[in-house]
């Protein structure tokens, strides 16, 4: 699907007011929507993380450190939250109501729109490896750090609504090996048998 058919309007600020786990696997089946002035892009939302705030080891906001990169994470649910590794840019949701920052990273898209305009970012051609991580789907779709502390609720990116999937798998989250017992926590949510998710293979996706 390479056109905008089936884009639906932002969500409303209440969907974000969910739980963080609950808003994890909530974003499933709903649409990633990045309008730029090269074109319009979008995917279907089909694996994310969250990170929950204070207690938790692998979060930014551990212990409540608020930093200038942190500092969105205790805004309003729903802003987002954007931040660079290994040169990479990640998109997240914040969640967790404001002074509580938690948040939940959006690990993979399976692309819905804008395809020809991915696959000239990503320079390939293959849908599959275009958006299945959290610094492909960045990528493809255009989301920078001129991002940071905007609103999922209104262009130029935001979330609209989609189909909830059948089933979510759930596992231990990516690339946080030191962050002592918070390595085993199952906070990683994907759409069971999707072949867009980044650890399908067993390979860490950037």
């Amino acid at each position: 699907m390479d056109d905008l058919e089936g884009i639906q309007e932002p969500l409303s600020a209440d969907f974000f007011q969910l739980p963080t786990l609950e808003l994890a696997k909530a974003l499933l089946g709903c649409m990633l929507v990045k309008e730029t002035p090269a074109g319009t892009a979008s995917g279907i939302i089909v694996e994310t993380e969250a990170y929950m705030g204070p207690m938790d080891r692998a979060a930014h906001s551990y212990q409540n450190r608020r930093t200038k990169r942190t500092e969105i994470m205790f805004g309003e649910s729903g802003s987002i939250y954007t931040y660079v590794m290994h040169t990479h840019c990640l998109v997240n949701v914040v969640s967790g109501a404001a002074g509580n920052p938690e948040a939940v990273l959006i690990r993979a898209v399976e692309p819905l729109s804008g395809i020809d305009l991915m696959k000239e970012r990503r320079g390939m051609q293959d849908p599959v490896n275009l958006t299945n991580g959290p610094g492909k789907l960045t990528k493809a779709l255009g989301i920078t750090m001129e991002d940071y502390g905007g609103h999922f609720t209104r262009p130029p990116l935001y979330i609209a609504g989609g189909m909830p999937p059948e089933a979510v798998s759930t596992g231990k989250r990516v690339g946080i090996a030191n962050s002592g017992e918070a390595v085993h926590y199952p906070w990683r949510f994907w759409i069971t048998g999707s072949r867009y998710v980044s650890r399908n293979s067993g390979v860490r996706g950037y």
